[in-house]
């Protein structure tokens, strides 16, 4: 009896963890995923509308990804309780350094919010495209809705992976039929790029590794799970980098594939590429539901930036320890919170920054791609050439390559951004926040520890104070 008593509680841990798992690794990768609903279009863009190097250009932003991930398997196995590239551009060169990552974090998690809503808007004006005179006005109003439901209330992790699972099946659905689909030109559709296509696709590469933003998520997230010891969380946060490579690269290519086979170009002006795939291959039920998931998709990644950037203020608030030490550079105001565990102040400033970059944008989410992509590799950038320094110094040579070979790529498509002129904002942005928070840090005395405001900011459970 005992023994079978001792085999079913063995039975419900491993049910519990698994749930666990799959609950945290699908609402992670809501905004990895969510990407996939720009990326592609931006890629295609980049091309000039050059469908025969669609797939060679996404197989080479997956490979991009995979790389990314490598090195970030690594400093999740070094900072299993959290933390990302914060805690190893500190470790690695000085607490004062972790504000550049940090200041990345912040713009990161501006122009999610705007590309989401905006990519959100676009998927309704698609299906309605009555709506497209009132494209700025749905996207802002979608910005205070979205700020507005997390002023009222964390949305739980079992919500994200609901909206992130539930996209994933019906855009596996639409690829099914669409292997059926007659082919038929869509959109704008070239087969001159400009340049030898080797060229072509270096070139188009950059604008579509907005594919990657959310990948360094996992590493700060794994925070979240206070219920695990060390091994258990870097278990995960390992397990949820593959599974959002497999799941985000699979989705990816087969919808690029698709595009390409069924000769779906630059969509119409009140559309988007993936719309009209979807609309080509799929029926109407399908296509309505397709147009749905994604929406809703794309709002809950804007709504995890609703949560986290707040949630990196507050951290960085002054606030009283549990030593009972005056601790954080930051207005105290950041840090007050409402009844349902929200620091209020902190969304206001995400909804109000957010707000300006949608309406610069037109809430066009393809003239906010753009600038997306910069400031999260200036964010990989800190974080692999500080696991660079860690295996110079432990004389780890594979390990010391893989992270040389990453720093150089990530620092490429830096640079081809950056090149694009505009998309500077986004590194200046990033720069003058990491210039003020290291000013106020200093005015503070340089208390140390701040290179682990990534992981205090996520030590609060996702759903705490759910409404």
């Amino acid at each position: 009896m005992s023994r079978f008593k001792s085999h079913a509680q063995t039975g419900g841990l491993l049910h519990s963890r698994t749930a666990l798992l799959l609950a945290f690794a699908f609402a992670v990768m809501a905004d990895p995923v969510s990407s996939v609903a720009y990326a592609i279009e931006a890629a295609l863009r980049a091309l000039g509308g050059d469908l025969a190097l669609l797939v060679p250009t996404m197989l080479l932003v997956v490979a991009i990804i995979a790389l990314v991930i490598l090195n970030y398997r690594q400093l999740i196995i070094r900072y299993p309780q959290g933390g990302g590239a914060a805690a190893a551009t500190g470790e690695a060169f000085g607490d004062g350094w972790s504000f550049i990552p940090i200041g990345a974090l912040v713009v990161d998690f501006v122009l999610t919010i705007a590309i989401s809503v905006s990519a959100g808007a676009s998927a309704a004006i698609a299906y309605f495209p009555a709506l497209a005179p009132w494209r700025v006005l749905l996207a802002l109003c979608l910005v205070v809705l979205v700020g507005g439901i997390t002023w009222f209330g964390h949305l739980g992790r079992l919500v994200f992976a609901s909206m992130t699972l539930a996209f994933i099946i019906v855009a596996a659905v639409v690829l099914f039929y669409g292997l059926g689909a007659t082919p038929r030109p869509i959109g704008t559709i070239t087969n001159t790029p400009g340049q030898p296509p080797a060229i072509a696709v270096i070139l188009a590469f950059p604008v579509a590794m907005a594919l990657a933003t959310g990948v360094e998520a996992p590493s700060s997230a794994i925070a979240q799970l206070g219920q695990l010891d060390n091994p258990g969380r870097s278990r995960f946060g390992r397990v949820t980098l593959w599974l959002t490579l497999t799941i985000v690269g699979t989705i990816t290519l087969g919808l690029a594939a698709e595009a390409a086979l069924l000769q779906v170009g630059i969509p119409p002006q009140h559309s988007t590429q993936i719309a009209e795939l979807a609309r080509l291959a799929a029926p109407g039920p399908v296509f309505a539901a397709f147009q749905l998931v994604t929406a809703l998709l794309l709002l809950a990644a804007a709504s995890s930036s609703f949560q986290a950037g707040p949630g990196l203020l507050k951290a960085l608030a002054r606030h009283t320890s549990p030593k009972g030490t005056t601790v954080g550079i930051l207005s105290a105001r950041l840090g007050h919170t409402n009844t349902h565990h929200t620091p209020y102040w902190g969304v206001g400033l995400f909804a109000l920054l957010a707000g300006a970059a949608t309406a610069a944008a037109g809430g066009n989410d393809q003239e906010l791609v753009l600038f997306y992509a910069v400031s999260v590799f200036l964010s990989f950038l800190a974080g692999l050439m500080s696991m660079a320094v860690f295996s110079r110094r432990a004389r780890h040579l594979g390990y010391l390559i893989m992270n040389i070979a990453g720093t150089l790529v990530v620092t490429f498509t830096l640079i081809a951004n950056l090149s694009r002129g505009l998309p500077v904002a986004s590194l200046a942005a990033a720069l003058a926040i990491a210039g003020v928070l290291y000013r106020a840090w200093s005015k503070a005395g340089r208390p140390p520890g701040i290179r682990n405001v990534g992981a205090e900011a996520e030590a609060e459970p996702l759903g705490a104070g759910a409404t």
